[in-house]
């Protein structure tokens, strides 16, 4: 299967850049040079995962963000010159998969989308009700990628859907900052990494408005799924 990217940067060489690296890798590349374009670009050609610049005229990558979030669960990277923890979480709680901070290598760039591809498209590949998740009134079709909660359809990301996941599949054992890094993100764990606490508060917000419900931390040691 060849993938389609969307790359929407209001900088050229910055397009241009990642259009030769991931076209190298044999991936379909849509190009967009402002949010309102890209957002349109995405309606039309239905791209398998977006690459986002923050800083673009009009409509930035934030606000595209979350316009995308309101039709598809497909992978979003944000790129962004802002590398403050603060941008960072904001861009992660409204629905971004990972981000990238500028100036960035090209080569961590293309491994990124790889690992994002396979995280959601690998678990999203089987036939929907293949295989069903149930914890209390939460049910998780792993084929489908579809999340409810007595009966109801919950939207969530490909990595809350790792988290899920994992969780689901092995209620009432605890696991590490690493093992939830290591399994949702698919790379190696970054001690000073956010990207577990935002995911985690998102997801939980989701699920119930009493935070530990479902989701329990137990301090020093990591976080369980309630049986």
């Amino acid at each position: 299967m060849q993938y389609k990217i969307l790359i929407a940067d209001d900088e050229k060489e910055i397009r241009s850049l990642l259009r030769l690296y991931l076209e190298n890798e044999g991936y379909e590349i849509i190009e967009a040079s402002d949010g309102q374009e890209a957002l349109s670009l995405f309606r039309t050609h239905a791209p398998d995962l977006c690459l986002l610049d923050v800083m673009m005229p009009g409509l930035d990558g934030l606000k595209l963000t979350q316009e995308i979030r309101k039709e598809s669960n497909i992978p979003i990277l944000i790129i962004s010159a802002k590398t403050a923890d603060a941008e960072k979480i904001i861009g992660l709680t409204i629905g971004a998969d990972d981000y990238i901070p500028k100036p960035f290598n090209p080569l961590e760039a293309v491994a990124r989308v790889k690992s994002a591809l396979r995280r959601f498209y690998k678990l999203g590949s089987g036939t929907a009700g293949e295989d069903i998740l149930i914890v209390g009134d939460l049910k998780l079709d792993t084929g489908s990628m579809r999340l409810t909660r007595g009966g109801q359809p919950i939207d969530i990301t490909s990595v809350e859907f790792r988290i899920l996941s994992l969780f689901m599949s092995n209620p009432g054992k605890v696991f590490t900052k690493q093992q939830i890094y290591e399994y949702a993100w698919g790379d190696d764990y970054i001690v000073a990494d956010n990207n577990i606490m935002v995911a985690i508060s998102k997801l939980r917000t989701k699920l119930d408005k009493d935070p530990a419900r479902y989701i329990t931390t137990l301090r020093g040691l990591g976080y369980r799924m309630e049986k």
